[in-house]
C-alpha cells in the first residue's frame, strides 16, 4: 500500500526533488504547498502528474497542508525555517522530511535548544523524521558504510570531513543569498536577523555543518564527544561575512569510539569545491575514492562504491526525470527519496532519523561556540540512540 505525500516548499531544491518523490512507486497521491502560486502550477499542469494530484491538493501555506489528510510532508524551505516547521507538521500528525540543515540561525545555544524539541516531539508523536543529508547517500558513503559493517577498518582511528564552498565559486553563495531573501519567507528573516544583531550574535559556517559532518559520523556510527575549533575571519571587509564571526571554521573532535575527527566548513577559499570525507583504521582506509590496507590499494569508480536503487524504483525516476535522475551532490538524491518513502510506507525508523540528524548539527554548533573561545575544549550534548527495531 502506497502513501500520500505533500512537498512543502517548491524552489530551485525542491523542484530538484519534486518529480522524485512524484513518481516512486510507493506515493499513491502528492500535494503541492508553496507561498508563491506559480511554482506549483509549474508542476500541476504537467501531464506526468496528472494521475497522482488532485486540483484540490494545492495549498497557499504550511498551516493548510498540515490540516490535510497526507501522511507525510517533505520540507525543503529556508534554513531558519526548518525545525519549526518540522515541528509544527510532526505535532499535526504528518511523518517529515526536511531539508538541511535541522535549522540555521545565527545562536548556537538556540540550534541546540531546537534539536532538544525536535527529538522530544518525535518521541511524543511516535512519528518519523528524516534529514535530506547528500553526504549520507554520496557513493563514497554508502561504500564505506558496507565496509564498516562487516569489519574491514579495523579500529577506527582518524576521520576528516570538510564542505569547501568559495563564496565566489560555480554555485555562487551571494546568489544563493539573493533568492532566499527575494520571498516571502526572506522578508520576514530580515526583521528576525536584525535582532541577531541587535544582541551582537555571529553566525559562522559550522552552523550549517552536516554536509561535512554527516560522512564520517555515520560511517564510524560514533558520535562527537568533545570538540575544540578555531576560526579564520574575513579580512577585507566583504558585506556577505557582515553577519559572520568567521568565513572558515576547522575544528577536531574527539569521538565516542576513541577516534579523532577533524572538520572543515570553509566559505573563504582558493579552491572549485569539495564536499567528501576520508576515514582511517587499524585494519583499512578509504581516501580519494581507494580503498587501501598495508598491503594494497583498490581504486573504485562510483558503480563500485553505489548501493542500487530496486529496479522498479528505478525504472519510475528514469521515466520520470531521464537517464540522470540520480540527481545532485554527488548522485544522492534518488536515494534520500527512496529511503524517506519506503520508511514511511514500511512504517520503519528512516537511516538519518532524528538522532543521528541532531549528532550532525550538535557537532557544528558547538564547534562554532569553541571557535568563539579562541578554541576551548567544549563538551557536545547527545540525546542517543534511535530505538531498536
Amino acid at each position: 500500500m502506497g502513501i500520500s505525500l505533500g512537498l512543502v516548499g517548491l524552489g530551485s531544491f525542491g523542484s530538484a526533488f519534486a518529480d522524485l518523490f512524484m513518481s516512486h512507486p510507493l506515493v499513491d497521491r502528492i500535494a503541492l504547498c508553496d507561498r508563491e502560486p506559480e511554482r506549483m502550477t509549474a508542476f500541476a499542469t504537467k501531464p506526468s502528474w496528472q494521475a497522482k494530484l488532485r486540483a484540490s491538493d494545492l495549498y497557499p501555506s504550511l498551516d493548510a497542508i498540515c490540516e490535510s489528510d497526507v501522511d507525510a510532508l517533505v520540507i525543503i524551505t529556508q534554513p531558519w525555517l526548518h525545525a519549526p516547521q518540522a515541528i509544527q507538521a510532526l505535532q499535526a500528525g504528518k511523518h517529515v522530511y526536511s531539508a538541511v540543515p535541522v535549522i540555521s540561525i545565527p545562536d548556537a545555544d538556540e540550534i541546540l535548544t531546537w534539536c532538544d524539541r525536535l527529538v522530544r516531539t518525535v518521541e511524543a508523536t511516535g512519528l518519523h523524521y528524516m534529514l535530506g543529508e547528500t553526504t549520507y547517500y554520496r557513493p563514497q558513503a554508502m561504500y564505506c558504510r558496507r565496509r564498516a559493517q562487516t569489519g574491514d577498518f579495523g579500529n577506527f582511528v582518524y576521520s576528516e570531513g570538510e564542505y569547501f564552498h568559495d563564496v565566489d565559486c560555480a554555485c555562487n553563495l551571494r546568489e544563493v543569498q539573493r533568492m532566499r531573501l527575494a520571498s516571502k519567507a526572506g522578508d520576514e528573516w530580515r526583521a528576525v536577523q536584525e535582532t541577531y544583531r541587535q544582541r551582537g550574535v555571529k553566525s559562522g559556517p559550522m552552523h550549517y555543518p552536516t554536509h561535512s559532518t554527516s560522512g564520517p559520523i555515520s560511517v564510524m556510527d560514533a558520535h562527537p564527544v568533545k570538540v575544540c575549533a578555531w576560526g579564520y575571519a574575513n579580512r577585507d571587509e566583504d558585506p556577505y561575512f557582515a553577519d559572520s564571526a568567521f568565513s572558515n571554521e576547522t575544528a577536531l573532535f574527539q569521538m565516542s569510539n576513541g577516534a579523532t575527527m577533524r572538520i572543515c566548513e570553509y566559505r573563504e577559499i582558493g579552491h572549485p569545491g569539495r564536499e567528501i570525507f576520508r576515514v582511517y583504521g587499524t585494519d583499512g582506509s578509504f581516501e580519494n575514492d581507494t580503498w587501501t590496507d598495508a598491503l594494497s590499494t583498490t581504486s573504485l569508480s562510483v558503480e563500485d562504491m553505489r548501493n542500487p536503487l530496486p529496479d522498479e524504483v528505478a525504472r519510475a525516476f528514469s521515466a520520470a526525470a531521464g537517464d540522470s535522475f540520480y540527481g545532485g551532490h554527488g548522485g544522492s538524491h534518488a536515494h534520500l527519496v527512496h529511503e524517506f518513502v519506503d520508511a514511511i510506507a514500511h512504517d520503519r525508523i528512516p537511516a538519518i532519523n532524528v538522532w543521528e540528524a541532531v549528532r550532525y548539527m550538535a557537532a557544528g554548533a558547538m564547534a562554532h561556540k569553541s571557535a568563539l573561545r579562541d578554541g576551548e575544549i567544549l563538551t557536545i550534548p547527545d540525546w542517543g540512540d534511535a530505538p531498536a527495531g
